[in-house]
């Protein structure tokens, strides 16, 4: 044992140092904020409030500066006049590099690394085309389909009195359900799935730890993060998902693929179909709640959208009847301005994603015509669009719900500016440039076809003594904030 004791003292010595000599800020590089904490940095600060956190330091700093977060080095760009530059520069701002790397420990699977699988990332990249574009009409048909499959049978069962429930609960178990009958398919008998509420559940255990896993804490620190993610793994092995019928395009050729490929196994097939489960209801879910939550809490929106609903729905030969299902087609979906404009608000007000670039060498960044900052090999380089989101200069009164604040003369609003500069980007939920979420049409039509379905069918109405839901800060940077509580309400079949 004695051999250990200088071992040891190297290693303290080692890391002495380490902390010690640390970074220094070079000429020409934005202010670095270290913190105190050795490796760790801001990263407990920022991950009370990024928000605060950042605008505190936009004050203390200015509009671009370096911050040490749990062992990365983060240069965030905080004015939104910039974001072309950063989103436009290819060659040395990387993001797959980033993905590439966290995404297989968070979801379970082997990187697919040109080297060991020739031509499959290229190929799983093209595969995301299949929800965009012509491929979006049938997938529409199949969601609008199977969302009245669940409201009909779990929820439109003919009684006019009130029911009770939890919003979020009840966005989550109907939205869930609906989106994997119509992205994996239906079991080979009957037309849902058993054990759904099993798998929701689990899926949101492996949720609550996916910040965690983001940050590349190891599973095996995480509880029972790794039994769960095996048990939802292997409900998508090969042998189960061939017997589901009415599969999507995408994962048909996503399966096509894996097989082609004889070095992955069943269970790494399955991680990979896991990993489209969370990229499909991830953020969805979170976004569905507020979109209903804040149409719901507000009489007048909710009256106008719902009649534009009507409105579309007549123009096309249709008088609505609670008795009948209905469809709305994609060309429907997209003459609710209204509607879009309350669903692109509340992702306004709920989305806090991180946009991030990874530095391939060291090299000077343009920013704009007058000015460049030097950033290192391994540096991150993000932007943070809900500073931009709630930018009162930006966004008039911006912490207030405004359903129409996306409409203007009839049609969607684009023009939005800063510092008398017009914004080329003024809402950013969904990413930017090669970052951006390949699956938002889909997400959009879903989320405007459960809202269409829930003002149609249902009286609603949020019960007395309840403050507006907050904004969980754990997942901040990934996406959509999840309530900070659940909302009470009730609801009943319309008398139309």
């Amino acid at each position: 044992m004695s051999f250990l004791l200088p071992l040891l003292i190297s290693l303290l010595l080692g890391l002495l140092l380490w902390i010690l000599r640390g970074r220094t800020r070079k000429p020409g590089e934005p202010p670095l904020v270290k913190g105190w904490i050795p490796f760790v940095g801001k990263a407990l600060d920022f991950g009370k409030d990024a928000h605060k956190f950042l605008e505190e330091h936009k004050r203390e700093y200015g509009d671009v500066f370096t911050v040490r977060i749990a062992g990365k080095y983060m240069t965030f760009i905080m004015d939104p006049l910039l974001y072309p530059s950063i989103i436009k520069q290819g060659r040395q701002l990387d993001f797959h590099e980033f993905t590439n790397k966290v995404a297989p420990l968070t979801f379970g699977y082997p990187p697919v690394l040109r080297t060991a699988f020739p031509g499959l990332w290229e190929q799983i990249k093209r595969s995301f085309q299949l929800l965009q574009g012509d491929h979006l009409a049938p997938l529409t048909e199949s969601m609008m389909g199977n969302l009245m499959l669940v409201f009909r049978q779990d929820h439109l069962n003919g009684e006019s009195d009130w029911r009770r429930g939890s919003l979020y609960e009840f966005c989550c178990s109907v939205m869930f359900e609906a989106t994997f009958l119509t992205i994996y398919g239906r079991p080979a008998t009957g037309v849902r799935h058993g054990g759904m509420d099993r798998l929701m559940n689990d899926f949101h255990k492996f949720d609550n730890m996916f910040p965690f896993l983001i940050a590349q804490i190891p599973i095996w620190l995480l509880g029972r993060t790794l039994a769960v993610r095996q048990k939802l793994i292997s409900y998508f092995l090969p042998q189960h998902m061939a017997q589901w019928t009415n599969t999507s395009q995408f994962i048909q050729r996503r399966a096509e693929l894996f097989e082609q490929h004889d070095e992955l196994k069943d269970v790494d097939k399955a991680a990979h179909h896991f990993a489209i489960l969370w990229a499909s209801v991830g953020n969805t879910l979170p976004a569905t709640f507020w979109a209903a939550y804040f149409l719901v809490s507000q009489v007048e929106a909710l009256k106008v959208v719902r009649q534009e609903i009507v409105d579309v729905l007549r123009d096309s030969g249709v008088d609505f009847s609670n008795s009948s299902d209905i469809m709305l087609s994609k060309e429907q979906l997209d003459k609710l301005v209204f509607l879009e404009s309350a669903i692109n608000e509340s992702l306004r007000l709920s989305s806090a994603s991180m946009n991030i670039r990874v530095a391939q060498e060291d090299f000077s960044l343009r920013l704009d015509s007058d000015r460049s900052v030097g950033v290192r090999k391994g540096d991150i380089i993000a932007l943070y669009p809900q500073s931009l989101h709630l930018d009162p200069e930006v966004y008039d009164d911006p912490q207030t719900f405004r359903f129409d604040r996306f409409v203007q003369d009839g049609r969607g609003k684009t023009d939005f500016s800063k510092d008398g500069q017009k914004l080329s980007y003024f809402l950013m939920p969904f990413g930017s440039g090669s970052s951006m979420c390949p699956g938002r049409y889909f997400a959009i039509n879903e989320i405007k076809q459960f809202v269409c379905l829930l003002l149609l069918y249902f009286d609603l109405q949020l019960e007395d003594g309840q403050n507006r839901p907050g904004l969980d800060p754990s997942r901040a940077g990934l996406g959509i904030l999840l309530p900070s509580s659940d909302i009470r309400f009730r609801y009943r079949l319309r008398s139309v």
